[in-house]
């Protein structure tokens, strides 16, 4: 078993907040919405979005790792913009994962924009190592969803005010 965890940080042009609204307040709905290629729903099946909350997120055949993964809500700090989860069902549990934790914070730059951080902690089945060509795969496509939201958000500068 391989206990690890990595960081991943993308500049953006859009402030903090807007990126929250969207991203963690109502990502439920802008998800599915906006990047149907990705998503196919965002169901909160208990809960009402702040901690506790459970979520079940299913994809479409884009994501060939897996079909869904249920996650519950460990921490949302509306004035830090800081959200914790934890994978509880699917997505990589049992098969190659035994835990997986992620944390988002958004963090305003002064002269405009923002920071987005991200942590992803997680441990490994027995025997599987760690794999560093997938962590590689991860950050890319994170940082493509980033942008797809990103220049939506751009191209819409009156949403999530």
């Amino acid at each position: 078993m391989v206990a690890g965890s990595f960081s991943h940080e993308i500049v953006s042009p859009v402030e903090a907040k807007r990126l929250w609204n969207a991203l963690v307040k109502d990502g439920h709905n802008f998800l599915p919405k906006q990047l149907p290629e990705i998503f196919s729903s965002i169901t909160i099946l208990q809960g009402n979005g702040g901690a506790g909350t459970i979520k079940e997120i299913k994809f479409t055949p884009e994501n060939k790792d897996f079909s869904y993964v249920k996650e519950r809500v460990e921490e949302l700090d509306d004035a830090k913009l800081v959200y914790r989860y934890s994978h509880i069902e699917g997505g990589l549990l049992g098969k190659q994962l035994v835990s997986a934790h992620y944390e988002f914070k958004y963090t305003p730059k002064p002269e405009g924009g923002s920071v987005s951080s991200s942590t992803f902690h997680y441990d490994t089945l027995p025997g599987v190592p760690e794999d560093q060509a997938k962590i590689d795969e991860v950050k890319q496509q994170s940082t493509a969803l980033f942008k797809k939201v990103e220049a939506y958000l751009l191209a819409n500068p009156t949403l999530y005010r």
